[in-house]
């Protein structure tokens, strides 16, 4: 698509100015390149994709040296790769040309700490040695569904950790000059800050002073949340986070207003993808017209944790999608980016990019070879 501006104009008058000297049917050939290479309109659109660092021998410890074993038993979700490890440069170069060929902006990885140290950063560090991390930014999705950290120390020496390895890179993932980090558990959070006798808020703003004394402008922290009027409209605000996403949702939520304030009932777990999808696009609409905070539209490719012992409903692991169901899924977000175009800036995050034993992945597969990311670029367009 041309943009009308004033760049255009200068390309018709370069075109004009070789007619003189140009035979005209390479003339034509010339204009046509220089338009189809100068003037095609960018995606409007900023998609992300969750990626799980889970794939490299001993990641799961001693007693579990092959991460893959449990994925053998389901050979229709063998990696167009193979079984590979994703501690590996090759690995996550490969996977970066992908994404960034079918339209993936940047790349969040699952991001672990315990007991004072990153826990997982093979894939992150693999990530940072490509040849192409230029051409897909990152940031780093904290996992802190756990006990830590229990104390404001480990707190601190986490954002340290963050603003000397990550949040300076100039391949981080930035909002508004600040780079963005995504929470995982707002319930964690807030329960370890008080188990410690503080709050998320005070967290927050020593993270937020931390990052000012680096020369940051402060960090963008997405609070990752189901649509409820607790999360969206108090813990939110009140802890001062910057916008709103979710890492995946399992069920829908339905809200009636009743005595000046919502009554929520949560649905049964998802038992197809068909439910899945519902279920999100009731919880995009309720946050969409509720929250005060920008909020960036998760997307899935459905649920299945076969591989890793089920869900305690069985019947929920029949929500994955095919590829068919999946555009429609990534459509209905593109048209609620598109009904509130400030509130989302146009921004959605997927799960996932490999997250193999939950069964959601967009990555290429032995089935489906590269269906999903044909229709997620045929969706948001992007890509080279």
């Amino acid at each position: 698509m041309l943009e009308g501006n004033g760049d255009f104009m200068i390309s018709v008058r370069l075109i004009r100015y070789f007619c003189n000297f140009v035979p005209q049917v390479a003339l034509i050939a010339f204009a046509l390149t220089f338009i189809s290479i100068s003037h095609v309109k960018a995606s409007e659109y900023t998609i992300g994709v969750y990626y799980y660092p889970g794939w490299s021998p001993g990641i799961k410890g001693p007693s579990l040296p092959d991460p893959w074993k449990p994925i053998y038993a389901y050979p229709e979700k063998k990696p167009y790769l193979g079984w590979y490890d994703d501690s590996r440069v090759k690995t996550l170069e490969q996977q970066l040309k992908w994404m960034h060929q079918y339209g993936i902006d940047f790349v969040a990885f699952d991001w672990y700490w315990e007991n004072g140290r990153p826990a997982t950063e093979s894939s992150v560090g693999a990530y940072l040695k490509a040849p192409s991390k230029s051409k897909v930014k990152y940031a780093l999705l904290w996992a802190n569904h756990g006990k830590i950290p229990n104390a404001r120390k480990q707190w601190e020496d986490m954002i340290d950790y963050w603003l000397v390895q990550h949040l300076k890179n100039p391949e981080y993932l930035q909002i508004e000059g600040q780079p963005v980090v995504f929470i995982f558990s707002g319930d964690d959070l807030r329960d370890n800050a008080r188990n410690d006798g503080t709050n998320t808020q005070t967290l927050l703003s020593i993270a937020q002073d931390k990052a000012r004394a680096k020369g940051l402008k402060g960090i963008y922290f997405v609070f990752s949340t189901p649509a409820t009027e607790y999360w969206v409209k108090a813990f939110a605000i009140e802890s001062n986070f910057s916008a709103l996403s979710a890492y995946n949702y399992h069920f829908g939520i339905t809200h009636t207003y009743v005595g000046g304030k919502y009554k929520e009932t949560i649905l049964p777990a998802s038992h197809s993808y068909k439910e899945l999808d519902e279920g999100y696009r009731m919880q995009w609409q309720w946050i969409l017209e509720n929250s005060k905070l920008p909020y960036f539209i998760p997307m899935t490719s459905g649920w299945d944790r076969r591989p890793w012992g089920g869900s305690k409903d069985p019947l929920h692991d029949n929500s994955m999608s095919t590829p068919d169901e999946f555009e429609a899924h990534l459509q209905s977000a593109k048209s609620m980016m598109d009904s509130y175009p400030k509130k989302t800036k146009r921004m959605g995050l997927i799960c996932c990019w490999n997250e193999y034993g939950e069964g959601s992945y967009i990555e290429p597969t032995k089935e489906h070879g590269f269906s999903y990311l044909e229709r997620l670029k045929a969706v948001f367009g992007g890509g080279n």
